[in-house]
């Protein structure tokens, strides 16, 4: 499913026109982006959890000009989702 199949869902079965959708959707994902680069997770509760993850430095090759690189620590965003949201997608299969 894309973000535009989101929007014509939204749409559909809200009544509110797909432009609004749209901005709506855009903003949140705005939201979630400048909250995780503040190292700040977003919950939401039944659906699940944007976190932070750091990843430890670790040393890697680049294999076209045989050498060894360091990839310094980092952080990088993940979803975690909720215990039901794990629970309703086992049962609809």
């Amino acid at each position: 499913m894309t973000k535009a199949d989101i929007v014509n869902e939204i749409a559909k079965s809200t009544g509110v026109e797909k432009a609004q959708v749209q901005q709506i959707i855009e903003a949140f994902m705005e939201s979630v982006k400048g909250s995780l680069a503040k190292n700040n997770n977003v919950y939401l509760r039944g659906f699940g959890s944007f976190i932070v993850k750091k990843r430890a430095q670790k040393v890697a090759r680049n294999i076209s000009k045989n050498i060894t690189i360091t990839i310094p620590e980092h952080n990088i965003p993940a979803f975690k989702p909720s215990k039901s949201f794990v629970i309703d997608s086992k049962i609809s299969k």
